[in-house]
């Protein structure tokens, strides 16, 4: 089996890779049948020579591969016919301005595996980049504080070697004693705690940090059931809101009256309701100056999310009386920063990263005949169909 390892071509550029030098040079060890191609590329955070360095060969040529990894979409021109393909597609959920791309890999006669369609048997996730969202958005998060108010200046994530660069910039700030709420205690939210713990801001509970002021900064992390409520008044457990999300409302309110910054790291359903509102940003007594959207929802659960921000330009002001965009340092706007591709800005330990996560569950299924399922459950196209999990998409491919 010939696995090939391709350029990324999306603008703007993105200079992560699925597999640094290192951890091909492991899968070889693990797995001297296999054979092993990089396309060359003068974008990606690791160089040419640093795979030929290592005995990788390095060609402009693809078409002998059986299985090409990618990072984002692949242009439909570039897409080479009954190959077997891993990226990320982004059209699970029916995104429109990838219907295209999906229809071309059925035409293609392409075996593909969406990044985000490789779960374990309880569907739970196993790869992403998510870890890397929450440590560039948390860092971010008092980046834009900093600047709002004239405290300090630090540089872009995106100028820094990695995540121990950005904690020892955050550490010699000196804070004031702002509260932080951080909602998601996944791969995101956990990756932006990161932060917060290296970085020594305080944890503390639901109750003390709603209650009680304090000299010092500090965080909560909160779930679902901390910023929900059931309608009915009824105390259920956090499965019953993933059954029933429309049995439920908002409680965030309680946080936005007493929180500085607030980090969005959580997964957001689509009948879920909305977290952060624009009737709770209008509140007078809605304390919020910072917002830090790593979910990235655009006009989703956060109201003042009205788009995504961009590396280049990651916060703009919002103004919550007239639900539109004006400058950070309009005195009535709140910063938000929602930048949808973060881990961009740390391509070395995202990839680094991102390939331990694929050797761990991904690579031994080519070899141990696919045991425990993974690319069975991760495939959505085969012969030019889509499997059985991914049929709900016939329609969105149909479509004209």
């Amino acid at each position: 089996m010939k696995f090939g390892i391709i350029k990324e071509r999306k603008n703007p550029p993105d200079r992560r890779v699925v597999f640094s030098p290192e951890e091909l040079v492991r899968l070889k060890q693990k797995h001297p049948e296999a054979e092993i191609k990089v396309e060359s590329s003068d974008i990606r955070i690791f160089s040419d020579e640093q795979y030929s360095d290592f005995g990788i060969e390095v060609s402009n040529d693809m078409n002998d591969c059986d299985v090409l990894f990618g990072v984002k979409e692949v242009p439909i021109d570039i897409l080479i016919p009954n190959k077997k393909y891993f990226f990320f597609s982004h059209t699970i959920k029916k995104q429109p301005h990838n219907k295209k791309l999906l229809q071309v890999i059925l035409e293609k006669n392409i075996d593909f595996y969406d990044h985000e369609t490789i779960v374990d048997t309880e569907f739970n996730r196993l790869i992403g980049f998510g870890r890397y969202a929450g440590i560039v958005g948390s860092y971010n998060a008092f980046r834009a504080f900093g600047i709002k108010f004239g405290l300090f200046t630090i540089s872009k994530a995106e100028t820094l070697s990695g995540k121990e660069e950005l904690v020892t910039k955050l550490k010699r700030l000196v804070l004031p004693p702002i509260k932080i709420v951080l909602t998601g205690s996944g791969k995101v939210g956990n990756g932006a705690k990161e932060i917060l713990d290296a970085i020594k801001i305080k944890e503390v509970s639901v109750e003390n940090f709603l209650s009680k002021k304090y000299s010092e900064p500090v965080f909560v992390q909160i779930d679902v059931l901390d910023y929900n409520k059931r309608k009915d008044g009824h105390l259920l457990d956090k499965n019953n809101f993933y059954t029933n999300p429309t049995e439920y409302s908002s409680n965030f309110e309680r946080f936005t009256k007493v929180s500085d910054i607030f980090i969005a790291g959580h997964f957001y359903a689509n009948d879920a309701p909305c977290i952060l509102t624009r009737e709770m940003l209008q509140a007078n007594d809605c304390k919020i100056k910072v917002v830090a959207d790593i979910s990235c929802d655009v006009n989703g659960p956060i109201a003042c999310t009205i788009k995504a921000s961009t590396i280049a330009e990651p916060l703009f002001g919002y103004l919550p009386s007239e639900n539109k965009e004006v400058d950070v340092f309009h005195p009535a706007a709140i910063v938000v920063m929602s930048v949808d591709n973060l881990p961009c800005e740390l391509p070395k330990d995202a990839s680094e990263g991102f390939g331990e996560m694929f050797m761990k569950h991904v690579i031994p299924a080519f070899f141990n005949g696919d045991n425990d399922g993974i690319l069975k459950r991760a495939k959505m196209t085969e012969n030019g169909k889509l499997t059985d999990r991914f049929q709900y998409l016939q329609d969105f491919v149909d479509r004209k």
